[in-house]
């Protein structure tokens, strides 16, 4: 079978490469057209066939994913507070929001 050459010059075949194309392409449209859970498991299969290629990868990530998540709190409270900030700066709550357009 053909082989293409990774960047960490490892080879991944040519059929590993379409599953995860096509598999991540099929999740792509799935979420657009708001099947979730197909959309899902879609994603899955092509994150199973790149974890099974590259398991030292997915587990550097496995291992980062609480810093990752802590970070993104953070911003998110971040923009609570501004959105309260802003609510309270014109005094009125909601038509603040409704301005913003949100």
């Amino acid at each position: 079978m053909r082989q293409l050459i990774a960047e960490d010059g490892g080879a991944m075949d040519v059929w590993k490469r379409a599953v995860v194309a096509g598999s991540l392409g099929a999740a792509t449209v799935l979420f657009i057209k708001r099947k979730h859970p197909a959309g899902v498991l879609a994603a899955g299969v092509g994150l199973a066939v790149l974890a099974a290629e590259y398991p030292e990868k997915f587990e550097k990530v496995r291992r980062s994913l609480p810093t990752y998540f802590d970070r993104g709190m953070r911003v998110l409270e971040m923009a609570g507070r501004a959105g309260r900030r802003i609510a309270d700066s014109n005094g009125g709550g909601y038509a603040a929001w409704e301005q913003i357009g949100i």
